[in-house]
């Protein structure tokens, strides 16, 4: 008999998330909107450039290794106690655990890592926005080879264009936040997934046709172990965990929306084979370009903004546009389609929390989170603010340290040991195997393996090694 415990949200929080937020209306879209969370920006720059950096081939077997093994376990977590509770993060822990209201503030943090991470990620969203503009219409194809870093860093140390971009994008979250779960976050997903990858592989025919590009997968694909060092170990462990969106509340979120009697394995292992596949085609759309142009395959974050525009301009003024569009249009695709899944998270957390309306909680988080952007924007090398310098970083980077390196896998940390040491094992169990109707033979290996030790050892690993 499935458990459950009344909720502590107010009458009215309750009328207006009824109204609004019925949850997911398929599975088909459930997948949809959760694999959208996870396919962010890391995926198509972060993800390829660390397997060409640690041994190419192998570096992208152990990632297959981690992802599916370990990211899945802390995914299916969240998706239970999502489901299990039926709310996001907060209350979640809050219904599961009545007797211990204290459970209630890892949900909290949960919620603020996602705030934080959404703020910096509204910045970041806005620079795509910014040049999918400039390429299609043809202000990047007229920049000379050699001056990007210059004309990137004039562009995001000005007053006027990140603010201008940071606010569209901010305002194209809010408006599909207050349309609702089904309406709103389903819809926008099922159109913009398909999009996504119809662009990369677009963007990987392309890539693979030009001279050269043989060497780009090569560079990707081979496998070279005397590259897999202990940092690169730990490079690909942390990708591999924090890829899947897990760790900031908003797949227990989404667990809260998922139809009852959806196999929950079965769809936390459609996101994962999602997000790895736009993952590795990224990074096939990506380097034979770079290779086949002569450009630094080692380009790391300035990869994006810096070394692919010259790719594009290589291509002449036509393939510029229609190549450099292509891609900085996949970005923003992606960045939006985890930045709606963030603001989810926040609005349903705090909502939850404070029993305000949906309305109201995702307005004010939203002016919240411009006002946070706006001083991260302006932070950065060059900006109004960056010669205010905590810690000597700038707080562009002290944001981007604090919710990339240390919030996320505390957060994730604290979520599987109330998963596995906790929560009531013939709860997981009846809620993983939907009351007994799905086969669990793999039961005792995820939960007294996987949940209760592998998992966090793994997320203590990379927070150590994040610190340290």
């Amino acid at each position: 008999m499935r458990r459950r415990v009344k909720s502590g949200a107010s009458p009215t929080f309750r009328k207006d998330m009824a109204n609004n937020t019925q949850g997911f209306s398929s599975t088909f879209g459930a997948i949809m909107a959760a694999a959208g969370s996870a396919i962010g920006l890391g995926n198509i720059w972060r993800f390829p450039y660390i397997c060409g950096k640690y041994g190419g081939g192998a570096a992208l077997v152990l990632y297959l290794l981690f992802v599916f093994v370990i990211g899945m376990t802390l995914l299916l977590s969240e998706l239970v106690i999502g489901r299990r509770s039926g709310h996001a993060a907060v209350m979640a822990y809050a219904t599961l655990k009545p007797k211990r209201p204290q459970w209630r503030y890892i949900g909290l943090f949960g919620v603020v890592t996602c705030f934080l991470i959404l703020a910096i990620y509204y910045v970041i969203s806005g620079w795509t926005l910014n040049y999918f503009w400039e390429s299609v219409n043809g202000t990047l194809s007229h920049i000379t080879s050699g001056t990007f870093d210059a004309h990137f860093s004039s562009f995001a140390s000005s007053a006027a264009m990140p603010l201008v971009c940071l606010l569209v994008f901010a305002a194209i979250n809010l408006i599909i936040i207050l349309c609702g779960v089904q309406n709103g976050i389903e819809k926008v997903s099922k159109l913009l997934m398909p999009l996504l990858l119809a662009l990369v592989v677009l963007l990987c025919v392309r890539s693979l046709t030009l001279p050269g590009a043989s060497q780009g997968l090569y560079y990707l694909f081979h496998p070279d172990f005397s590259l897999l060092t202990a940092e690169g170990v730990l490079a690909i462990l942390g990708q591999a965990l924090f890829s899947l969106s897990v760790g900031m509340g908003v797949m227990v979120a989404y667990g809260s929306y998922l139809p009852k009697g959806d196999n929950l394995f079965r769809s936390a292992m459609w996101i994962t084979a999602c997000d790895t596949a736009i993952a590795i085609l990224a990074g096939v759309a990506i380097f034979p370009a770079v290779f086949a142009t002569g450009q630094d395959p080692a380009g790391g974050p300035g990869l994006v903004f810096i070394v692919l525009p010259s790719v594009f301009n290589s291509l002449g003024t036509v393939g510029s546009i229609l190549f450099g569009g292509a891609f900085f249009l996949l970005l923003a695709v992606a960045a939006l389609t985890s930045s709606i899944s963030l603001l989810e998270g926040i609005t349903m957390g705090f909502g939850e929390m404070l029993g305000t309306g949906r309305k109201r909680t995702s307005l004010v988080m939203s002016v919240g989170l411009v006002l946070l952007g706006i001083v991260i924007a302006f932070s950065y090398e060059g900006g109004l603010f960056s010669s205010f310098r905590p810690g000597g970083m700038t707080l562009f980077d002290w944001f981007d340290k604090l919710s990339g390196s240390y919030l996320p896998p505390m957060c994730a940390l604290l979520t599987i040991v109330f998963f596995g040491w906790f929560m009531p094992k013939d709860d997981i169990h009846d809620e993983l195997s939907n009351h007994g109707k799905e086969r669990t033979s793999w039961f005792g290996v995820f939960y007294y393996v996987l949940v209760r030790f592998v998992a966090p050892l793994a997320l203590l690993v990379v927070l150590i090694g994040g610190i340290f």
